[in-house]
């Protein structure tokens, strides 16, 4: 019987998987957190085979608590379940040592191969996300940003504005705005907060 941890904030989300791999002699459910820190207590208290893992919580999110997992020497093996799929939520779980990436709307009886899989050490990855991580691969690899185009990107995740920004780096709005389109470019964003966000899960930049 594989032991299960659901970590998850959403309740209703919990129940929901609490029930169905309680309905399923294969598995028992050992306890469930509601965000990253939670988990982390309840997995040195219960230590179990698979811990069902949400990435977007309050107080910890669920890359932080893969990392810590894995620092803490858990051999549990950690499958995301999420509703996100984008490069920079898919990048960082895998790399954070996540054993499988499954969106939400997984089917029950595919869930249930998952898990057993994962328990068994085997990455599983849902269609939408294998099709990410190949077209990662296979894309030419992009240009690095400059250090200037970081601390450009590192004042703007702070808050500040282009002016701001300028002042700062001594430097005129325009070239702040030059640096920030090079920075989309190389990044494949469109906006600030695309660019932001894609730099602190390539770990370019700071997430705190």
């Amino acid at each position: 019987m594989i032991k299960i941890v659901i970590v998850d904030d959403h309740p209703v989300v919990r129940d929901g998987l609490r029930g169905m791999f309680t309905g399923d002699g294969r598995f028992t459910v050992l306890g469930e957190a509601g965000d990253g820190r939670e988990a982390l207590a309840l997995t040195e208290a219960v230590t179990p085979d698979v811990v069902l893992m949400d990435l977007r919580m309050p107080v910890m999110d669920g890359v932080t608590t893969i990392r810590e997992l894995k620092a803490r020497g858990c051999t549990a093996r950690v499958l995301v379940l999420t509703t996100y799929d984008t490069d920079s939520d898919v990048l960082p779980a895998i790399k954070a040592g996540a054993t499988g990436y499954l969106l939400k709307d997984t089917p029950r009886e595919e869930l249930f191969r998952a898990v057993l899989a994962a328990h068994r050490g085997e990455s599983v990855l849902s269609p939408a996300v294998a099709g990410r991580l190949m077209g990662q691969l296979r894309s030419p690899a992009k240009e690095p940003l400059s250090q200037r185009e970081l601390e450009v990107l590192g004042l703007i995740a702070r808050g500040c504005t282009n002016r701001e920004t300028a002042k700062r780096l001594f430097i005129s709005e325009a070239t702040v705005k030059t640096h920030l389109l090079h920075a989309y470019a190389k990044l494949g964003v469109r906006d600030r907060a695309s660019a932001v966000a894609t730099a602190i899960g390539q770990g370019l930049l700071r997430g705190d």
